[in-house]
């Protein structure tokens, strides 16, 4: 029998066909895409690459980030613009961390195309004065309503910041009375018009007075428009004159009787039937206008038929009779 000599390296076992079947296949991850820019995203780049700015434009931005020291805009540009907060606004209440939000929209002037630090330097102050009093002509002429936070009192009224710019609001148009205490106006905001704009003499008035005549008067013609014609109302007359009668009704509302209203007969004036003071009923005619028309005469038309029908039906009711008999008309004849 022959010897076997073993040598250092064993031949490998066989694996079964069957093992092999049951070997899962590897799984081969893909590898993420790589972000692909459009070419709307290079043509932005493009065109920031080739705008040209100089100092002494204006720019609009969006605020991304507000601190104390100021506010840092982003101008679609590769450099960021930067405002400090002394240049943000002339008005002394003004606040860059209250009233500055991320996300707004600012205009300014450039100052520095390079403060040192590679963004651009702005002030919101240089562009109000520039553009400010073409905006504030405009609110003129068209008559805006818009609103303003006083921020001091001064002589004779009181002082408040639009569009950059310090507007004075005096004391007789703050209100639609009179008012004593300018101090409780302070930090209060009201809703203005602009009735002033002189750009040569930095003169801007504004007037809340005026507004608040015209919502005052939307109110009232409210409240008329409400009244239907036919109404009868209880009033005192407040006023007489040549050609009619003031009668308040309350509620701030007031209508005229005129001088054919007030009685049947014919009167010359409304002084020979009634006096300030007197307490009337009177009947909505119309609401024409804005103005409340009433009568006292037709009131009283109104209430005669009335009148005759009760005293015949208490006639009927006593069982008189209301007819006239021969024996009535005989009775005091003298032959």
């Amino acid at each position: 029998m022959e010897t076997e000599r073993k040598t250092g390296m064993e031949a490998p076992a066989e694996v079964p066909v069957e093992a092999v079947a049951q070997v899962p296949e590897a799984t081969v991850l893909a590898a993420p895409e790589a972000p692909t820019e459009s070419m709307a995203d290079y043509s932005k780049e493009l065109e920031a690459s080739f705008r040209k700015i100089r100092e002494g434009d204006i720019l609009t931005g969006t605020v991304i980030h507000v601190n104390e020291e100021g506010v840092t805009l982003d101008l679609d540009y590769y450099a960021p613009g930067v405002i400090k907060a002394a240049d943000m606004s002339r008005d002394p209440s003004f606040s860059v961390l209250n009233d500055v939000h991320v996300g707004d929209k600012l205009e300014a002037t450039v100052v520095k195309r390079d403060d040192g630090a590679g963004n651009i330097l702005l002030s919101c102050v240089e562009a109000a004065e520039a553009l400010g009093w073409d905006k504030l002509q405009t609110y003129l002429e068209e008559k805006t309503i818009l609103s303003v936070k006083v921020s001091q009192v001064v002589n004779k009224g009181v002082v408040g910041y639009l569009e950059g710019i310090r507007g004075f609001i005096p004391a007789s148009h703050l209100s639609l009375s009179y008012v004593e205490d300018l101090e409780s106006f302070v930090g209060k905001s009201l809703d203005v018009r602009v009735i002033t704009v002189e750009k040569g003499r930095e003169k801007l008035v504004l007037s809340a007075r005026d507004v608040l005549k015209e919502q005052e008067a939307e109110a009232m013609n409210h409240k008329i428009s409400m009244i239907a014609p036919g109404t009868v109302m209880e009033g005192k007359v407040e006023s007489l004159m040549p050609y009619g009668a003031f009668v308040d009704l309350g509620e701030g509302l007031s209508g005229l009787v005129h001088v054919s209203q007030i009685s049947q007969k014919r009167i010359k004036a409304p002084n020979e039937v009634l006096k300030t003071g007197d307490t009337v009923k009177v009947k909505v005619l119309n609401t024409n206008n804005g103005k409340i028309s009433l009568s006292m005469k037709a009131l009283a038309e109104d209430a005669q038929p009335d009148e005759v029908d009760g005293k015949l039906a208490a006639q009927y009711s006593s069982g008189k009779s209301v007819g006239t008999s021969l024996g009535d008309l005989l009775k005091g004849l003298k032959l």
